[in-house]
């Protein structure tokens, strides 16, 4: 077994350097695919990092030898149904009937890393339980989770565990909502998405209109939970800006301590044919709509940060993906395809691309750690998949950067820094280098000038999307100080 593990050395593709200029247009011409999902298309600019299969358990044990505390997300991957929209890891109807397996499965995951890691000397700095849907499992289910939770690791006083459901659980099974709170989850997000009725049936989703999600509401108060978030999608090709401020405005009359905003990512889902139908301009119109209706209710929220909260201090994400997103944190990830990102090392569990139970299953039977791929990271990449997911954030904690990484981010990164301060797309905030409204709207070309040489050479050379609609702007270049002068105005 190795000992603690130092940095990867990287690849010559990741220690190539790119005119942040053309990375830059290179990001807001793939805005569909440059955002906060790091890697792209790690099967090709990762691969020099895979670790072969007869060395995956001893590197994986290794890459926490020196690690005290990490998050925790639990994955399940059960749904009524798959929504249109949804790029994650749900299983069909016909592997429904596997639940019963599935949990004891997870008690088994838990058990090996126990093992392997000596768990029970780490702390829990956050703990989600996502999907899927977890509300849709039975309580008795989820109780086992929490409970090999508790029993694998050490609790950080006061933290709060999260777990998501929907309206229609919500609606229809109160008593499931209530045991849940009395489990000692402290936080719920339900999945709206949307409000417009015509667009939820068209996505998959089962919506009774307004009062249903009245009722879901009042049943998720009634069980006693005030830290309570709504997830609302926005960018769909036949999403109009009358109806998105409707949904929001409609969502804020709800009353729920968090509201989070996800720009539809066509990657994956069944829909993505339907990416080329929709312009970076429009979504940046949704988006903006969005943030004054938030903030003229009260909602904070910087530029470009994803979740709002109506608690002053609160940043209003879960504890689990608070210490992700802004320390960077690492974290382990349970079930079917969930993701791990150790201090060294990124990994994949069975079923990220086949997205079936059965090879999860047998794996941890095995008494195998269920772990699909595993890739040995160098310096550069482990950077790039902070700061990328930083952005859920708006930008990029300076001081947690360089306690993770040893080096400053202007250090590090010199060309990208002054390019991003020289345009107006990044400006200081205390510790943090934050996204202006000008570079929230230029989101896609930011987050690209972090990303590892390798993958910013795949952007460089991926075939040019189709045309925009006659008459718009060309998204590969930034607008002169005349054009957003005038925007202004």
């Amino acid at each position: 077994m190795p000992g603690p593990l130092t940095w990867n050395t990287p690849a010559p593709a990741d220690q190539r350097s790119w005119p942040p200029a053309a990375v830059f247009a290179a990001g807001l011409r793939h805005h569909h695919i440059a955002n906060t999902a790091y890697p792209i298309h790690h099967m090709t600019t990762m691969r020099p990092y895979r670790v072969p299969r007869d060395r995956v358990e001893a590197v994986a044990a290794a890459a926490w030898a020196d690690t005290d505390t990490l998050g925790l997300y639990v994955h399940v991957p059960f749904c009524q149904a798959r929504c249109k929209y949804c790029e994650y890891a749900v299983v069909d109807r016909a592997e429904h009937p596997l639940e019963e397996a599935y949990f004891a499965a997870l008690r088994r995951e838990f058990a090996l890393y126990r093992e392997r890691l000596d768990s029970r000397r780490k702390t829990l700095i956050g703990f989600d339980i996502g999907g899927g849907t977890p509300a849709w499992a039975t309580t008795d289910h989820i109780r086992q989770v929490v409970e090999a939770a508790r029993d694998s690791f050490t609790f950080r006083p006061g933290m709060v565990i999260s777990i998501e459901t929907t309206p229609v659980i919500a609606d229809r099974e109160p008593d499931k909502i209530a045991a849940l709170r009395a489990l000692g989850i402290g936080r719920i997000s339900m999945g709206v998405q949307t409000t417009q009725l015509r667009l939820a049936r068209a996505l998959g989703r089962e919506y009774d209109g307004p009062t249903m999600l009245e009722r879901a509401v009042h049943n998720i108060r009634q069980a006693g939970f005030d830290r309570f978030n709504i997830d609302l999608m926005y960018g769909f090709a036949h999403q109009s800006a009358t109806a998105w401020r409707h949904t929001v405005a409609q969502t804020i009359a709800l009353g729920p301590e968090y509201i989070t905003l996800y720009r539809m990512r066509y990657k994956g889902t069944a829909i993505a044919e339907q990416a080329a139908g929709v312009t970076r301009e429009q979504v940046n119109r949704l988006e903006a709509a969005a943030h004054e209706l938030l903030l003229a209710a009260g909602y904070e929220g910087a530029p470009g940060k994803n979740t709002y909260s109506r608690i002053p201090g609160d940043p209003g994400t879960s504890d689990y993906l608070t210490a992700r997103v802004v320390q960077g944190t690492p974290y382990l990830g349970l079930g079917l395809a969930s993701q791990t990102l150790s201090p060294y090392t990124l990994s994949y569990n069975q079923g990220a691309a086949s997205k079936s139970l059965r090879p999860y299953l047998a794996a941890v039977e095995a008494g195998r750690l269920p772990i699909q791929d595993l890739y040995y990271l160098p310096l550069e990449a482990a950077m790039a998949k902070m700061i990328a997911v930083s952005f859920y954030f708006g930008g990029v904690h300076r001081d947690h950067f360089q306690a993770r990484f040893g080096v400053a981010l202007e250090e590090r990164f010199p060309r990208e820094v002054a390019f991003v301060r020289d345009h107006g797309l990044m400006a200081d905030s205390g510790p943090w280098l934050r996204l202006t409204p000008h570079g929230v709207e230029h989101f896609n070309g930011v987050v690209a000038l972090f990303y590892a040489g390798a993958v910013q050479e795949y952007l460089l050379n991926l075939e040019e999307p189709s045309a925009a609609p006659s008459g718009q702007r060309p998204v590969d270049r930034l607008p002169s100080t005349s054009e957003r002068e005038s925007e202004a105005a």
